[in-house]
């Protein structure tokens, strides 16, 4: 049974060794300047202006959520496409329904005003 196994175990020793030895060469050989610039916390091309532990929107999150739900919807047609020809008619009407939904709830999201970044009245 070991020997079965014992080609992986090489694989992985000689991966870990490596990983180690790439890893103390960085720490011997490496230039360490810091400098005001390096020690400084730098995102997204731009200095932070408050801290980073400051709260977000909830509106941020809700826009993420249907960005992510709408993204996911679209993934499904790619399978429908692959096998378009051997559906026929009967996936063309099929995905025409699933999209006529997907539209759906895309028009009442925006209806409701789930997509306005901006800060508005209320809308219920």
């Amino acid at each position: 049974m070991f020997e079965v196994y014992f080609p992986i175990f090489v694989l992985i020793f000689i991966v870990a060794g490596m990983a180690l030895l790439i890893l103390a060469f960085s720490y011997l050989f490496g230039r360490r300047v810091p400098t005001k610039d390096k020690l400084s916390t730098y995102e997204c091309g731009m200095r932070p202006i408050e801290d980073a532990r400051g709260r977000f929107s909830v509106k941020f999150y809700l826009i993420a959520i249907l960005f992510i739900i709408f993204d996911i919807e679209v993934v499904f047609l790619y399978p429908w496409a692959v096998i378009y020809r051997k559906l026929a008619l009967f996936g063309l009407i099929e995905m025409g329904i699933f999209l006529l939904i997907l539209l759906a709830g895309y028009f009442y999201i925006i209806k409701k005003g789930a997509l306005r970044w901006e800060e508005t009245e209320e809308v219920t």
